[in-house]
């Protein structure tokens, strides 16, 4: 599978330059702010966008993918469910506080008319989309906000989608555009975003993280397992557009620029009530990913 630090003395700085005024807490949690959302402020996640992963033991995990950013990447992912290549794939690696990847075997060839070499999918020209800020500073980036309820970092020029728990990448070898989909990772720790820029990120996992976070990890290098024995096997991976309407899982997102999610993010990044005595003040762009629910 492919895959200075800097010291400064308080004393001289002002203790007024330090300090800041502690931000005020919102009324409202922020899973009050989304019980008191409207129905017109979420819309319906596209079922052709939506994976679902059937794994040996029965446990699922759905993939919402992203088909406007990393496009040649995710309609090769799309072209391999449809082809039913992903049923014979196998979960290969799960490093602690990292990654759990999953793929096919070592040299399995995949049909040209299947799948195309994409280039380097990493970052996109900001002009051509919509970019709401989140006004809170990131570590990683000039800019962070939201494009189409999906969560990005930027630098005034280009945008890319960032590696936040949950979020969806595809394995690649050294070479930067040789990794075209069929080995892909998910992301079950800190954020790396380190990694920003660097893999192409196709989308993110809304539903049964719970069932790839808490696999046994593995004992090889970089957390690969090191016998057929621990791969946990696929049972199959299907689009939920190819599923009979009445069987598909239905999800809906929140718009990013509905008032109730500006008040999520409010909500998130000043905490209140008895518990909170020093609300942060601030909101990192992977506790910001927009909030998905299953449709009623």
């Amino acid at each position: 599978m492919k895959l200075f630090a800097f010291t400064i003395s308080l004393a001289l700085i002002p203790l007024t330059s330090i300090a800041a005024e502690a931000p005020k807490s919102p009324n409202k949690s922020p899973s009050e702010v989304l019980e008191q959302s409207t129905p017109n402020e979420w819309h319906t996640i596209n079922p052709d966008n939506l994976l679902i992963n059937t794994l040996s033991d029965g446990t699922q995990f759905i993939v919402y993918l992203n088909d406007f950013m990393p496009q040649v990447h995710t309609a090769n992912i799309k072209n391999l469910a449809n082809s039913r290549w992903f049923d014979k794939a196998k979960i290969v690696r799960v490093q602690d506080n990292y990654v759990v990847q999953w793929g096919r075997e070592e040299g399995t060839e995949i049909p040209n008319s299947v799948i195309k070499q994409p280039p380097a999918e990493y970052e996109f020209t900001a002009q051509k989309y919509r970019f709401k800020p989140l006004k809170y500073r990131d570590a990683y980036a000039a800019q962070v906000g939201f494009v189409n309820s999906w969560a990005v970092a930027g630098d005034g020029k280009n945008i890319w989608l960032p590696h936040c728990y949950s979020m969806v990448g595809v394995g690649r070898d050294m070479a930067p555009d040789v990794g075209t989909g069929q080995e892909l990772y998910v992301v079950i720790g800190h954020s790396p975003r380190h990694l920003d820029r660097n893999i192409t990120t196709v989308g993110r996992i809304i539903d049964g993280m719970e069932n790839l976070s808490a696999r046994k990890r593995g004992s090889g290098q970089m957390g690969f397992y090191e016998n057929d024995a621990e791969k946990i096997a696929f049972k199959s991976s299907i689009l939920a557009s190819q599923l009979p309407e009445n069987e598909r899982p239905k999800y809906e997102i929140i718009d990013t620029n509905s008032k109730s999610f500006d008040a999520y993010i409010n909500a998130r990044a000043n905490r209140g009530g008895p518990f909170f005595i020093k609300p942060a003040g601030a909101v990192d762009i992977c506790n910001s990913l927009p909030p998905i629910r299953k449709a009623k």
